[in-house]
C-alpha cells in the first residue's frame, strides 16, 4: 500500500476515498455546467480523471491538468451555478493530490465539491438556505468513516464570507461531531 508522507501519512486507498467523495458530489452537478455551457468538455474530463483514480489507476498528471482546465472553465462561465459545478469537477480531480500537511486549505480539497453542490441546490431553489442545509446533511450521511478519519487529521475548514465557505464549514463541523 503506497503512502504519501508529510506531517502525517495518507495512503492511496485513503486518497481514493477522498476523491470518491468529491467525485460523487461533482457527478451530481455536472449536468448544471453541461446545460449552461454545452460543448465545453473540460469539467467532464476532470471528473473522468477523478473516477479513473478512484477506480484504481495511478494518480498522474492527468488529474492535475484536467483539474486546472476545469477551474479555468469555471472562471470563463457567466453562470454562478455552472461556475460552481465546473469547480466541483476540478476539485474532484485534484482530490487525488490532497497533501498530508495540517493546513485548513487542504480541507477544501476534501469538502468543497460537496459544499458547492449544496450551494447549487440552494441557488436553484431560489436561494433557500434550508435546501442547502438539507444537501449538507445528505453529504454528511454519505461520508464514510475513512473520510472522516482523514478529515480529522486537518484543522477545521476555514470560515469565509461566501456561501460555499459557510456550507463547507457546516459540513466540516457536522462530520467532526459525528465521530
Amino acid at each position: 500500500m503506497t503512502t504519501v508522507s508529510g506531517a502525517f501519512e495518507l495512503t492511496m486507498d485513503e486518497l481514493r476515498v477522498v476523491a470518491r467523495y468529491a467525485a460523487q458530489s461533482a457527478q451530481e452537478v455536472l449536468p448544471v455546467f453541461e446545460g449552461a455551457v454545452p460543448g465545453d468538455p473540460r469539467p467532464r474530463a476532470a471528473l473522468d480523471a477523478a473516477w479513473e483514480f478512484v477506480n484504481g489507476a495511478k494518480r498522474t498528471k492527468l488529474q492535475r491538468v484536467t483539474s486546472v482546465d476545469a477551474h479555468r472553465a469555471a472562471k470563463e462561465t457567466g453562470s454562478e451555478t455552472a461556475r460552481l459545478a465546473a469547480r466541483s469537477a476540478g476539485d474532484a480531480a485534484s482530490a487525488a493530490y490532497v497533501h498530508p500537511i495540517p493546513r485548513a486549505t487542504q480541507v477544501g480539497h476534501i469538502l468543497r465539491a460537496a459544499a458547492s453542490a449544496a450551494c447549487i441546490a440552494e441557488l436553484e431553489a431560489g436561494g433557500d438556505p434550508a435546501v442547502g442545509d438539507m444537501a449538507i446533511e445528505q453529504a454528511r450521511r454519505r461520508a464514510s468513516p475513512v473520510l472522516i478519519d482523514v478529515l480529522s487529521r486537518y484543522p477545521l475548514a476555514p470560515t469565509g464570507r461566501n456561501r460555499v465557505s459557510q456550507l463547507m464549514s457546516a459540513l466540516d463541523a457536522s462530520l467532526r461531531a459525528s465521530v
